[in-house]
This record gives structure tokens, sequence and C-alpha cells, in this order.
């Protein structure tokens, strides 16, 4: 049986990492369209940016370890179509046969169309990306960031550890609002404010935003990369649709990471997660099922943040229908110092929690999760 994965990122990575670690002794081919070794990428906005690692860290294993796991790596072949009926993809390389398939293709960051107008703006993705980051981030120079969220949050606490003069353009009220709710991103918008960012809230950028900067960077967030998939006419809508188990609507085809849109079995509803540690869980589960298990995804989406000196883990998913109220415990002054746990509540259920600066708090508030208050 051959097993061939399209996707060079941390999902990608995991998956093959669990066939071997099964037993599975089987080919494996993998199709990464970057050059580089499969990589992780919080690394990109967080130790690499603000100088406490180098690159090589983000890399999931060396060279070696895929020689010696008897995987063949395909590096900077971009996978141009995928057959269902004849189990084929075409590639930069040629036709590759597979039995079964794995999607990890991920997602790509949202375009600004102003930005694109008047500036060269950077949209941090890639290892390159980071890399041209982290040169230009220097004391004075002007940085623009457009986006609140994670990623220009993390760029922005790492441009101003560099000295760089930084604002943040967000249209919403507050950082993080759609994610955290105002109880607690008010926080952040503290946080950022304390350490000297210009933090413009509930504002519109203007081309003379732009033009005034030396540095733009854009955070906008990010689309599933859905194209192949589509393309080949499975079921796809904000991502590739999979059931509880990570299958598509291929029996023979799998997805996993940013660019899977799952029925999740303990949530009740679909959720696609961008974020590092369901990159590694879904690898791992959809590996097995790869090789015959039938087993659910079961795992709350789980993210963390690090900004300046704030460490932040949140556990969990409110949903559209909103929460009742938010418990707090401790004090949310994290700009001077400050520690606290939070519960998101719904219905007297505990929906999502998150601890700031409190780290005997990660498996307290993971246990939270479906407890009543």
């Amino acid at each position: 049986m051959t097993i061939a994965i399209v996707g060079g990122g941390l999902a990608a990575a995991t998956a093959v990492t669990e066939l071997r670690d099964q037993g599975y002794d089987g080919e494996v081919v993998l199709f990464a369209a970057e050059k580089h070794l499969p990589y992780e990428r919080p690394p990109l906005s967080k130790d690499f940016l603000l100088g406490k690692k180098d690159l090589d860290a983000a890399t999931v294993h060396d060279a070696g370890w895929y020689r010696e796991h008897d995987v063949r790596l395909q590096l900077g072949t971009r996978v141009t179509a995928l057959d269902r009926a004849a189990h084929t993809l075409a590639t930069d390389a040629g036709t590759q046969r597979y039995d079964k398939l794995l999607l990890a293709t991920g997602s790509t960051p949202r375009r600004f169309a102003l930005a694109d107008e008047v500036t060269d703006p950077l949209y941090l993705r890639t290892m390159e990306d980071s890399i041209r980051l982290k040169e230009q981030l220097r004391p004075g120079i002007r940085v623009v960031i457009v986006g609140a969220g994670w990623i220009g949050l993390e760029v922005a606490a790492a441009a101003r550890e560099a000295g760089s003069e930084v604002t943040v353009f967000e249209a919403a009220e507050l950082p993080l609002v759609r994610v955290l709710g105002p109880e607690i991103a008010r926080a952040f918008a503290d946080l950022h404010r304390h350490h000297g960012v210009d933090l413009r809230l509930s504002s519109n950028v203007e081309a003379s935003d732009l033009k005034d900067a030396e540095l733009v960077v854009v955070g906008v967030g990010a689309a599933p990369a859905t194209e192949l998939a589509e393309a080949a006419g499975l079921e796809v809508d904000n991502g590739v649709l999979v059931d509880a188990t990570l299958r598509t609507s291929d029996p023979d085809i799998y997805a996993i990471g940013d660019v899977a849109n799952q029925d999740h079995p303990v949530l009740g509803r679909r959720i696609r997660v961008e974020h590092w540690d369901t990159a590694i869980e879904q690898g791992k589960v959809a590996a097995r099922n790869l090789l015959g298990a039938a087993e659910p995804y079961q795992r709350q989406p789980y993210f963390f943040t690090d900004q300046y000196d704030l460490g932040m883990e949140y556990v969990g998913s409110v949903g559209p229908e909103g929460y009742d109220r938010v418990d707090i415990e401790g004090d949310t002054d994290v700009a001077h110092g400050g520690a606290f746990r939070a519960y998101w509540v719904a219905d007297g259920t505990v929906r999502a929690a998150m601890h700031a600066n409190d780290w005997d708090a990660s498996d307290a508030i993971r246990e939270s999760i479906g407890t009543r208050r």
C-alpha cells in the first residue's frame, strides 16, 4: 500500500512519524511545496522572531530521520491535480499513484488589497517571511501592523522588543475580541499599550498610514488551502469537510490541520482549527485511521501565545452560540505581572478556559471543560 501525504508542515510530519511508530512498513511519499524539510510555524512569530532560537529548531525531523525511516520526500514539489478515480496525483515531478491520501495543505494568509496596492507588505507564513521580518526589525524603524489577531500581536511584541516604533490597526473594538470576548481582550489591549504600542482600535487603515511606514505587516487571518480538494470534487466549505474520523467525502482520502473542517463529535458541530496542537493530534489520529482504525478525533481545541512577559494557554471552544458569563480568578492586569484563570460558561457548563501566567493551571483548565460551575 502507498500512502501519499500532501503538505510540508507539522501535521504532515506528525502523520508520517505516527505511521512508522505504528509499524507501517509500506511506501510513504510526502510532497511539500516549499524546499524546506517539514517544519512547524509557531516559532516564526515567536522564538525565532524574538531571537531565542534559530529556525533549525522549527524543523520536525532532520533529513537523516526520513532516510532511516524510508520516507520519500518530494521537497519543492507542488501537487497540481488529484484524480480520485485513478488514485493519482499530478505534480511538478510527474505522476504519483496512491492507495490512501492525506491532505495537510494548510492555509494561506488573507490579502489586504490596500496594502498590496500602496506598499510591499509582509505576510507572515513561511520561513522566508520570518527571516525577512526579523532582518528589518531594529530600533527606530516605523512598523505598521494591520490586524490585532494572534499573529499581529506577536509581531507587535517582537517589534517592540527590538526597539521598533509600532502602530497596530484593528477594525474591531478590541484585539482578539472575537475569540476572547471583551472581558479578557481588554487585558491584551492594556498589555500592548503598556509596552508602547500605538493601538488604534475600531479603525480603518488609510493609504497614508501605510505609506508613512517603513515596514507593513498584514495579519488579517488565513484561508484554508482547498484548491486541490475542490478541483477534485471533494466536499468543501470553509475547509475540506471531514467526519469525526477526519475522513473526507472520499473514503480513501483524509484531511487534517488548518485545511480540515471537522464534524467534531464532542462539540457537536463543525470546527476548523488553525493551531499547533491540532496539527499534532490530528496527524496522529489520521495516521492510525489510514491504517484501518476508525478512531474519532475528540480533543478540544488548544492554543497558546507568548507576548512580552505574558504566557497564555486556552482550551475549548465557546461556539457560535456564545457564552453567558466569564468567571475570572486572579488579577487580569498582566501588563504589571498579573496572573489569572478565566472560564467561559454557557448554560452553567464550562465551554472554554484559559490561564495567563499561571503555569500550574495547565491541567486544571483542560479538566474544567464540560464541568458545571
